[in-house]
């Protein structure tokens, strides 16, 4: 217990140090082999966690060379400057516009997506708009927390969705259903929240004449018309794959590549570009961090989960939802909501309550906000933003993270009820 424990906490110091630059998923795979030589895990248990997470990350490597392409041809800021012209120059629909972008790339496009892709297109446009320091910060502060908190309505939105619907053979549209109301409950509450907290940072009017016409940020007209008949292929080639079973990495993933090459037929991406640019540190990271905390499972930690689950099944189904959701906040907050999932799955799996499977979901989809190190999506964010020369610090960021994420919490859990 010792042992993994430490070494658990070594990887995770790494990981937000950074030491002469060294890369997220080169330290987790570096955990992951101590872990193996430290006799914390063995080489059953390292395929057991490949077993648990191959379609996850597979299908986020698809999600993501979609999202670049689509970066490639504009499609992203093409949305972006339509919200700002629908906002027709005042700061407040700007805000609360710019949210539902964020909810609807978060959705379709996963929360790392989001935190890729839209975080510096957003971030370009604050400035082009002349916006204060105050006001820039409440926007990338609001675009970033519901880049997690809305990740919850479709199995793709993010890796956690994936694995925990693989782990409980959880199909596409079953997930969907479930997990329609507390998503809007979540987007609603998330929203109404960071619009209170912001309200006196966001400027009660903007100048968006300024922005060029959204047409302008079209780069290829035939990639962009393609994409939406792409798009609505690929959301039905999930919905066809829930039928017959078939894993949504074969859809991302499969789906993805056939993109690149639309993509290079028409000389709107060059593909090996695209894919040296993928984040492939994620994948190693998500791996890795997952074999790490596999040790910690090993010493006993599901097994104490398991006990608390199934003390709060005895107190009734509202004291279970609350208290499978926020005890997987609490431990996503200060293990990263990736292990965390997995070693809930676990341990609902050991406890007999995968009904509370979707709690856990919530809690480690918005849980994470409460601290920098919380979620993968939150540290690429974060790692954006200061390659943008803006940096966000951890007291900066807590103080708006635990103060807001809890309440959205608590209103998402009502749609399990």
């Amino acid at each position: 217990m010792i042992t993994a424990i430490l070494l658990f906490l070594a990887v995770l110091i790494l990981i937000i140090w950074q030491p002469r630059g060294l890369q997220i998923g080169t330290t987790a795979m570096i955990g992951a082999v101590l872990a193996i030589l430290l006799g914390v895990v063995s080489l059953d248990d390292v395929w057991r966690v490949i077993s648990i997470v191959w379609d996850a990350t597979l299908a986020f490597i698809g999600i993501i060379i979609i999202s670049l392409v689509l970066d490639e041809i504009g499609f992203f800021e093409w949305a972006a400057l339509k919200m700002a012209r629908l906002s027709k120059g005042s700061g407040r629909r700007l805000f609360v516009y710019s949210l539902l972008l964020g909810a609807l790339v978060a959705a379709f496009f996963a929360n790392d997506g989001a935190a890729l892709i839209l975080t510096p297109i957003l971030l370009s446009k604050m400035k082009l708009l002349r916006l204060d320091s105050k006001a820039i910060f409440a926007f990338l502060m609001a675009g970033g927390f519901i880049g997690d908190s809305a990740s919850n309505p479709l199995v793709i939105s993010n890796l956690t969705n994936i694995v925990t619907a693989d782990y409980f053979h959880i199909g596409f549209w079953e997930y969907a259903k479930h997990m329609f109301w507390p998503n809007l409950l979540s987007v609603f509450a998330s929203i109404l929240v960071l619009y209170l907290y912001f309200r006196k940072n966001i400027p009660k009017e903007v100048d968006i004449s300024i922005l060029k016409d959204p047409k302008e940020a079209i780069k290829n007209s035939m990639m962009f018309r393609l994409s939406w008949v792409f798009l609505a292929l690929l959301l039905l080639g999930y919905f066809i794959g829930d039928i017959y079973h078939i894993p949504v990495s074969i859809f991302a993933l499969g789906g993805a590549l056939l993109f690149l090459l639309l993509g290079a037929k028409y000389k709107a991406v060059k593909p090996l570009m695209t894919l040296k640019i993928a984040p492939w540190q994620v994948v190693w990271f998500s791996i890795g961090l997952y074999v790490v905390v596999f040790g910690l499972k090993n010493a006993g930690l599901t097994q104490e989960l398991a006990h608390i689950i199934t003390y709060l099944k005895t107190q009734g189904e509202i004291q279970a939802v609350y208290g499978t959701g926020f005890l997987a906040a609490f431990l996503s907050s200060v293990m990263n909501n990736m292990p965390t999932v997995m070693v809930m799955d676990i341990a609902l799996d050991q406890a007999d309550a995968a009904h509370l499977a979707y709690a856990n979901i919530l809690g480690c989809n918005l849980g994470p906000k409460m601290t920098p190190i919380g979620s993968l999506a939150t540290l690429l964010w974060l790692h954006v933003l200061d390659k943008k020369g803006v940096h966000i610090g951890w007291g900066e960021y807590m103080k708006v993270g635990v103060v807001v994420t809890p309440p959205v919490l608590a209103v998402a859990l009502l749609g399990l009820l």
